[in-house]
């Protein structure tokens, strides 16, 4: 549906996207993920054409976005950070005139109307002053606005920035229900709700793409080694007994406990090892209690923080990881 080769913006002597590649397909939601000035709203700008590249070419349905943008952005809906509201026009008034503007036929109009306003749940205020609704409301005003002209991708940056934690909830729901009958791409540099709602993500650090995957994937990739903490009513010794017994740990670190006679571990082991029932019965059979015993996996954060911080090397340090696991295979 999306095709994106080489894209480059350069303001100047800074390079806010660099040789971007990259393909959206049809029926799933993308989450475009990075921090703050990695290059997402720029991407997003020059894939819906509202900002000329540098170099390259993006791709909607076959339509070259710079050659034939009226063809290209008749199937693009796009929520920019700040929903783009006349803000003493009503919800209603204003849909209307975006649908117009978007050459939606009289014939439809009514019909279209009725459609957004209901998918966005927006109909108890659409009759109140854009300036007098909430925040959440404005978000969902401008869902709205890119649903109409029935396009067939729905692009939002950073949808829910600036809401509280319910409209959050009500945002995510919309932008789920939204991905069942559209291609959706959204941007945020927030993890949670990129693990939430996507199933597909692109990493983006210095205007570069670090990273394309499912969530599960990556963390899958990226799962070397897992970590244990116990904490247990034993003595060094005592411990170290019991994990005579149990096999694939690399590493074991002891630690006082925070009452007298017990003692905090934090244990390495590979993924793939799971030892948990080893250790529970190795202690069970010298009557060590166990207190705690929580496992601790590679997350979307982890993953996140390891190839943003390394801006430079972090395309390298995907490749490298993908042959280590291929060796491993």
């Amino acid at each position: 549906m999306i095709e994106v080769k080489g894209l480059t913006k350069q303001y100047g002597s800074h390079t806010a996207v660099s040789d971007l590649t990259f393909t959206v397909d049809n029926g799933q939601i993308y989450g475009l993920l990075g921090p703050n000035g990695a290059g997402k709203t720029t991407t997003m700008n020059i894939i819906t054409g509202c900002l000329a590249a540098t170099a390259g070419q993006v791709s909607i349905d076959g339509h070259d976005i710079f050659e034939e943008p009226e063809a290209a952005k008749r199937l693009i809906g796009y929520l920019p950070e700040m929903p783009p509201l006349y803000q003493d026009m009503t919800p209603k008034e204003y849909l209307e005139f975006v649908a117009r503007a978007k050459g939606v036929k009289t014939a439809d109009l009514s019909e279209q109307l009725l459609q957004v306003i209901q998918i966005t749940q927006i109909a108890e205020v659409q009759n109140r002053l854009n300036k007098n609704l909430s925040k959440g409301y404005k978000q969902r005003v401008g869902i709205a606005q890119a649903l109409l002209g029935d396009p067939e991708i729905i692009i939002l940056d950073e949808p829910t920035v600036g809401l509280d934690p319910k409209q959050i909830i009500e945002i995510r729901s919309l932008i789920k229900t939204l991905g069942k009958t559209h291609t959706v791409i959204l941007s945020s540099h927030i993890l949670s709700e990129v693990r939430a709602i996507c199933d597909s993500i692109m990493i983006l650090s210095n205007g570069k793409l670090v990273a394309s995957d499912t969530p599960e994937n990556l963390e899958r990739l990226f799962a070397g080694s897992s970590t244990m903490e116990l904490t247990v009513k034993a003595s060094r010794e005592e411990a170290q007994q019991a994990f005579l017994t149990v096999s694939g740990l690399s590493q074991i670190e002891y630690a006082p406990g925070k009452s007298a006679g017990f003692l905090d571990i934090t244990l390495s082991y590979a993924k793939a090892t799971a030892p948990a029932e080893e250790i529970f019965f190795a202690f069970c059979r010298l009557q060590l209690p166990i207190l705690k015993m929580t496992e601790t996996h590679v997350s979307l954060e982890d993953i996140f923080i390891e190839l943003t911080s390394e801006k430079e090397n972090a395309p390298q340090l995907l490749e490298e990881v993908k042959t280590e696991k291929g060796e491993r295979a």
